[in-house]
């Protein structure tokens, strides 16, 4: 179970497109013992991520591969004294986490490597890094000419993107063999689309039937070749050799052992008709205004 990393944005404020709820502590507990007792090592957290940090260093997860994130710079232009924050925020992370020393420090915003002065955020990365503070540096980003862009730039050990069985552009376009080529290690988010794979059709908000005949041939398929919408999502994923670890985020332990249960089983050819370059679809900063 060591390709299945745990997000942890729920234990920290309210997210996703199900229930949406913060996770309560006692239920944060039972996950993380859900997780250790099935040998999934690497907890992703961040900065932005609320009250997370704090929680999994309440809960005792010392034990755990932990990958955090940086804080976002809203300045247009990144000046040494901004940069400088990354460190302080790494050590206050530490104190949250109540961790030594972190699998991960990522650039939560990709985009901020690219402003002008954003190598000033990078150098403070190689600085942790070299300090034996954190063990691999990198970026979280979205699929978009940031990407080429930061791993051209950039010597990173770790990229965090979304994908998903629907999601196949990376693939298409030859960008996950290029990355894997180099060395990266890659963590993929958004498995399940916030949880919109997963949804019953008449719990699918209405919005979403822009895409009413993509929707009809996911669960066409998923019938035909008796999968369920788990089944089939987290099962693309894990099979993909490039991708060292796939996150997922639950919101209570059940959620976490279904998953578990799904990874193992028969996985078909995905045809070319269940999947989309929409960005208003496989962005989910683009549904508010759908």
């Amino acid at each position: 179970m060591s390709k299945i990393g745990l997000g942890s944005v729920q234990f920290g404020i309210d997210y996703g497109i199900n229930s949406g709820a913060k996770v309560e502590s006692n239920e944060v507990i039972k996950i993380i013992n859900c997780a250790r007792n099935n040998n999934i090592r690497l907890l992703d957290t961040a900065k932005l991520y609320g009250s997370s940090e704090q929680v999994l260093g309440d809960v005792k997860t010392q034990d755990f591969d932990i990958v955090t994130k940086t804080r976002g710079f809203d300045q247009e232009t990144i000046t040494e004294k901004v940069a400088s924050s990354v460190i302080l925020d790494l050590h206050q992370s530490l104190k949250l986490l109540k961790q030594k020393s972190l699998y991960g420090l990522l650039v939560h915003h990709g985009e901020d490597l690219l402003k002008p002065g954003g190598e000033m955020i990078f150098k403070q990365l190689q600085i942790l890094k070299e300090q034996g503070l954190v063990n691999k540096i990198g970026v979280s980003a979205y699929i978009d000419n940031q990407l080429i862009k930061i791993i051209e730039r950039f010597d990173i050990d770790i990229i965090q993107f979304p994908m998903n069985i629907l999601d196949r552009r990376l693939i298409d376009n030859g960008l996950l063999n290029k990355i894997y080529s180099k060395g990266i290690e890659i963590h993929t988010r958004s498995v399940f689309l916030q949880g919109l794979l997963l949804m019953d059709l008449d719990k699918r908000p209405k919005y979403f039937e822009r895409w009413s005949s993509l929707w009809k041939f996911w669960y066409e398929w998923l019938a035909d070749n008796k999968l369920s919408p788990l089944e089939a999502s987290i099962r693309y994923m894990i099979s993909k050799p490039e991708i060292s670890r796939v996150l997922v985020g639950v919101d209570n332990k059940d959620q976490l052992q279904n998953i578990i249960n799904a990874v193992d089983g028969n996985l078909p050819s995905i045809p070319e008709e269940l999947s989309t370059n929409d960005p208003d679809l496989l962005n989910p900063g683009n549904w508010k205004v759908l």
